[in-house]
């Protein structure tokens, strides 16, 4: 029987945490890496697992994301965040086909995203496809970006049970989000030599928030 492992990190998560292991308490190794908390994250998590590890808030989430990683000892790993669930028909569907002789080394998992409680079935935001199941020795970060996806040496499949996703459950979590993001996608471009000038304020400004609208 095949293995698996689950890696998460977390900052200032508790109100969430416990919904969150709860839904993967079942692993056969749970991983998680605070990054820095003041809250009760670190005790919520010592209710499901011994293997917690203390570490910077690197603003790059996929740092500490890789660095849970190589702790994971197990042939399979799932790597979740903090504001996320697994669904219990997920949880048997991935029993299942790390199981399965298969020609993938990782599988897409289709996520739920809610906004205030509300599933957003539509506006581009489902199934929205994450690549978060994968044999450990087979998937990594680069860790260039913090909405960077996961790079797979092998090819993927796609699993019919979904992550149920709860990003803003307040408005003062949404701004405090937006705020973080913004300011690291500036940083980004600033520290990537992304001069102002017509060309990115036409592209930055211009095409790709009418691109995005269209799409959603």
């Amino acid at each position: 029987m095949s293995r698996l492992s689950v890696s998460i990190i977390g900052h200032n998560e508790g109100y969430c945490l416990d919904r969150c292991l709860s839904s993967i308490k079942n692993a056969d190794e749970i991983i998680y890496v605070d990054c820095e908390s003041s809250d009760d994250s670190v005790e919520v998590a010592k209710k499901y697992t011994t293997k917690i590890y203390r570490r910077e808030n690197n603003p790059n989430f996929n740092v500490n994301k890789s660095f849970g990683f190589s702790k994971a000892t197990n042939e399979w790993l799932l790597y979740i965040d903090p504001d996320e669930v697994v669904s219990a028909g997920l949880w048997e569907e991935i029993k299942k086909v790390i199981n399965l002789n298969s020609k993938f080394d990782g599988y897409y998992i289709p996520r739920r995203n809610h906004y205030f409680g509300k599933w957003l079935k539509r506006g581009a935001q489902y199934p929205d496809y994450q690549l978060r199941l994968f044999k450990r020795k087979k998937g990594k970060f680069n860790c260039l970006h913090v909405h960077e996806k996961i790079k797979l040496n092998g090819k993927a499949g796609r699993l019919k049970n979904p992550i149920l996703h709860y990003p803003y459950e307040t408005i003062s979590q949404y701004i405090k989000k937006f705020d973080y993001y913004t300011s690291f996608q500036a940083n980004f471009l600033y520290n990537n030599f992304v001069n102002i000038n017509f060309f990115n304020i036409s592209k930055w400004i211009v095409r790709k928030p009418i691109t995005r609208f269209i799409k959603r």
